[in-house]
């Protein structure tokens, strides 16, 4: 299995538009950084490379790779339009999608239990979104819609025609033929210059283009998660979700 990671963009919602703060992957919370959570995660996985879409402070992202992982585990490609849409990060690891393997897509600015990326990893389904019914609805979670049990929408806006709808923790896992239909999609909207949608909206396209059942989705509700947008998330990372991993692996929590 490949695994792309975008980590490239400023963090302009956390930071605002012109800023040199350090990628929202370099975050700490507990002493670790996002970025060394995701790698070890991953390691514990069985992942053996992870391709990482990088721009903005690269360098410091490339550091702080290196320190915590072994020699040619992370593969950078640098995005120079990293102040663009994420749909151009995604663009730039085009050769991963098309690599002819599984591929676990997977957003950089996520606190979360390990089991998050772990079940989807491990699971029987090769397309494959994580889900969380327990949500707050409104304007800014990406949300998974199901009727009689299959995905039908994916997104920030979706249809008002579901049975169950829950939150989407940022990681996917994509056949190898799915992926390349994704990396159709997303290179015809940059060759385009269609870049208003989202990477997500690209990907429900496919997915809606598909039979039924093409796309599950693995269950994390009960897991803590959270994303890393706004100064607020950072303060819940902090004081809520960071507490309850430390509990749930048995671990002391860092101050």
């Amino acid at each position: 299995m490949k695994v792309i990671m975008l980590a490239a963009g400023v963090g302009r919602r956390l930071h605002g538009d012109e800023n040199d703060q350090l990628p929202k992957a370099l975050l700490e919370f507990g002493g670790k950084s996002l970025l060394a959570r995701h790698i070890e995660c991953l390691m514990d996985n069985g992942i053996k490379e992870l391709t990482m879409v990088v721009g903005h402070r690269k360098e410091d992202l490339l550091a702080e790779a290196d320190a915590g992982s072994p020699d040619g585990f992370v593969r950078p490609i640098f995005n120079p339009r990293y102040k663009e849409t994420g749909l151009i990060s995604l663009g730039a690891a085009d050769d991963t999608m098309r690599s002819g393997n599984d591929v676990l897509f997977m957003d950089a600015d996520v606190l979360y239990h390990p089991d998050v990326l772990g079940r989807l990893i491990n699971s029987a389904q090769q397309n494959c979104f994580t889900i969380d019914y327990e949500f707050e609805e409104g304007d800014e979670p990406v949300k998974l819609c199901l009727r009689d049990g299959h995905l039908i929408d994916f997104g920030k806006k979706v249809t008002d025609d579901y049975h169950t709808i829950g939150e989407w923790p940022g990681f996917m896992r994509m056949s190898p033929d799915i992926a390349v239909k994704i990396a159709n999609a997303v290179k015809t909207h940059i060759d385009t210059n269609n870049l208003t949608s989202t990477y997500e909206e690209v990907m429900c396209e496919v997915m809606v283009s598909e039979p039924l059942g093409t796309f599950g989705y693995e269950d994390v509700t009960g897991l803590p998660w959270t994303e890393i947008d706004f100064p607020i998330d950072v303060t819940y990372a902090e004081e809520t979700i960071l507490p309850e991993i430390m509990k749930r692996l048995g671990e002391k929590s860092a101050s």
